[in-house]
């Protein structure tokens, strides 16, 4: 039975794989160095170039390392076509029945995948980490199966726009402290059970390498790989749905940036406001590239325009009330025949017949 990968039609690597083979059937495509490889050189040889990507101290983005990890995916996607011809799996069979020499085969998706989540292109970063979560996915299903361990399966994530809408347009839900906690209590669970898986094929890895090692200690190492990537796979696809929320974000801020937005009024030209033509002459040739304006210019041309500014700062209402008052409270003693306000009005009639106005203030020299 074939890779469930295989049999899935929206997946766009595993079609290319599918017409590539077709291609080689008919002759259409020259030989290729993996054509000549063994199954087992297959996997081999990607497992390994997978390990020296993994363990290098170069920068992931290099050149060369690029290339390591573009012949790796090559030659498990050969390996992945080749299982998928000679039907080594199926679920009609439990796992002891599976040969020992073909349990390596079940971990062909999970490094797949993370050779794939290796690769550096930003504008198909996104196209890579879905094709790496199916991978996985596709993975952990098989082990699943055969119940090689036990765990939840991931969710199947969607990106409809119905759903990204429902998601933008809903109010935030409340966090989930229960399933937080079973969250964090499963992560530190995968924690240990990582640690102990290689602690244990540390024991045993020199002796497979060797060859020297029976069927039984064989088996155990393949399986506890298959355990160790179980692990991998799960903590990477939490870190792929991460990933791909940011990416669909930044996707969708890409595209309304992209939209024309609205026609702004131009800015407005600087100028230099002078008080006359002789200033404005001045000031214009030493600053050829500002235009220059008297206030005579400037006030002419706000009054065709009606955008006069106030002239001073004008009172408020209440200081207007207040004079008001004074003057209707004066007349209204005048009026009532107040000896006093009479008096006072009188006085200052007789003082302005005598003396002319202006007098007194000799801060003006008048």
């Amino acid at each position: 039975m074939s890779l469930s990968l295989l049999r899935k039609p929206t997946m766009v690597m595993f079609e290319n794989i599918v017409k590539m083979a077709a291609a080689e059937s008919t002759g259409l495509l020259p030989n290729r160095p993996e054509d000549s490889l063994k199954l087992s050189d297959l996997l081999d040889g990607g497992w390994k170039l997978y390990e020296d990507v993994d363990t290098t101290n170069d920068p992931i983005a290099s050149t060369h390392i690029q290339v390591k990890i573009k012949r790796g995916i090559t030659q498990l996607e050969e390996a992945t076509r080749m299982v998928a011809q000679l039907d080594l799996f199926s679920r009609n069979e439990e796992l002891e029945e599976v040969a020992t020499t073909d349990l390596k085969y079940l971990m062909l998706p999970a490094l797949l995948g993370a050779l794939t989540m290796k690769q550096v292109n930003l504008a198909k970063r996104l196209e890579q980490v879905q094709m790496a979560r199916c991978y996985f996915l596709d993975f952990l299903k098989r082990c699943k199966e055969y119940n090689i361990s036990t765990f939840e399966l991931p969710k199947i994530k969607e990106n409809s726009p119905d759903t990204q809408e429902e998601s933008a347009n809903g109010p935030p839900k409340p966090p989930d402290l229960i399933a937080m906690a079973t969250v964090r209590a499963a992560k530190i669970d995968r924690y240990k059970q990582r640690k102990d898986t290689e602690a244990k094929l540390s024991e045993i890895k020199a002796a497979v390498d060797s060859g020297q090692a029976d069927d039984e200690i064989v088996r155990d190492f393949y399986l506890l790989n298959v355990t160790k990537w179980i692990v991998v796979a799960l903590e990477e696809i939490e870190s792929i749905d991460q990933e791909m929320e940011i990416l669909t974000r930044m996707d969708v801020l890409k595209q309304s940036s992209a939209q024309p937005s609205q026609s702004k009024r131009p800015p407005m030209k600087p100028f230099i406001l002078t008080k006359d033509a002789v200033q404005a002459r001045v000031f214009g040739a030493g600053y050829p590239s500002l235009p220059t304006m008297t206030v005579d210019d400037w006030y002419e041309e706000h009054r065709k325009k009606n955008a006069l500014p106030d002239q001073g700062i004008p009172r408020s209402t209440e200081d207007f009330d207040a004079e008001e008052r004074e003057k209707e409270e004066k007349e209204k003693r005048v009026e009532n025949d107040d000896e006093e306000a009479l008096q006072k009005a009188r006085d200052w009639d007789n003082w302005k017949d005598t003396h002319r106005r202006g007098y007194g203030n000799r801060k003006n020299m008048g």
